[in-house]
């Protein structure tokens, strides 16, 4: 493939604010079970960039994986630049790579231009990454975006449709199936369970919820972020939590097999999508943006593609304009938020 960007390594080192805590993975065996994953979803040869950092994988495992190894020499060093794709971590790293990969050989694909999957640090953040050129392109909720777009310049290119074919979702309040509570107003003095602090539907939206009930942080016996959508539903799962907001989607999943019982569902707010550094060159943020609205996951572009239906935009993409984010921003803004 011709047609690239970026001069950044992944040598570069993460700043902002710190990813919580997962559940314990053992780094070398994650790394190598990534690698192979890749290989089985692909059917090519992948590369990891080594760089002793800790997104998900931490020290002596990759950061990196390369998509197109025909730019790659046998030493490590890129023959050519690649767009780098940053992510909001959604469930466990090891799924979201799944998910990711086949999507960004479909951009391969579509624009001829060459891309790189980066996991963000467990001491950084996807908009610091954003905002030191570490990533060029990445899949964030609306929150990310909002604070990407106050703190750094960057564009959005699409926005998930979800099953509904609505570019805009909702997140859930659950409970475990066993739980007495069975609305909001019983989780007063129960413990609480969110996702990263910078997602839109594991914790602004559900702190959104909390708030037009009258309940503030203050009435939960205990509050805790537990770093992405997986973890949260984890904790009440395994009964370390009593109530979490989630994802709708995977509540939903879950709901169904009797994991976990949802007790409320917001209202639908401006779905995750994709988003671009300024830096990119218009014409490239153009030929992805055509790619992503002319993505078709339950047709023709389906092959290849790994549990697409579970993600935040199943039913492809639509394109995204700032105008789309400022009702969310004015609610953020009264939390005070941003």
């Amino acid at each position: 493939m011709t047609d690239d960007y970026s001069n950044q390594t992944d040598e570069n080192n993460d700043s902002g604010g710190a990813r919580q805590a997962k559940e314990p993975i053992s780094n070398m065996v994650f790394g190598l079970a990534v690698l192979v994953l890749a290989t089985v979803i692909l059917g090519g040869t992948y590369f990891y960039m080594g760089t002793g950092a800790q997104g998900g994988l931490g020290t002596g495992a990759a950061n990196s994986l390369r998509i197109a190894a025909g730019s790659l020499d046998r030493s490590g060093n890129r023959a050519q630049k690649s767009i780098i794709f940053g992510f909001d971590l959604r469930g466990s790293p090891d799924e979201d790579a799944r998910q990711y990969l086949p999507f960004l050989a479909y951009l391969e694909r579509a624009t001829g231009l060459s891309f790189r999957l980066r996991f963000t640090p467990r001491d950084g953040n996807i908009v610091a990454d954003l905002g030191s050129g570490i990533v060029q392109l990445a899949a964030v909720g609306s929150v990310s975006y909002l604070k990407a777009d106050r703190a750094h310049d960057v564009i959005p290119l699409a926005r998930g449709l979800n099953k509904s074919n609505r570019a805009e979702y909702q997140s859930v309040i659950v409970v475990h199936p066993e739980s007495p509570i069975n609305s909001l107003t019983e989780l007063k003095g129960a413990r609480f369970a969110f996702g990263s602090n910078s997602s839109t539907q594991g914790y602004v939206i559900p702190l959104m919820i909390l708030k037009d009930s009258g309940i503030t942080l203050g009435n939960f016996a205990s509050a805790k972020f537990t770093g992405s959508h997986h973890n949260c539903a984890q904790a009440v799962i395994s009964k370390n939590a009593d109530a979490c907001g989630m994802q709708d989607t995977m509540g939903q999943g879950l709901a169904a097999k009797q994991f976990v019982r949802i007790i409320h569902t917001s209202n639908f707010f401006p779905s995750s999508g994709i988003i671009a550094s300024a830096e990119l060159p218009a014409e490239i943020r153009e030929k992805v943006r055509a790619a992503l609205v002319e993505f078709e996951p339950k047709g023709k572009h389906a092959a290849g593609l790994y549990k697409w239906g579970s993600t935040e935009m199943p039913n492809g993409f639509v394109a995204a304009t700032p105008a789309d984010y400022k009702d969310m921003e004015r609610r953020m803004l009264a939390l005070d938020l941003l």
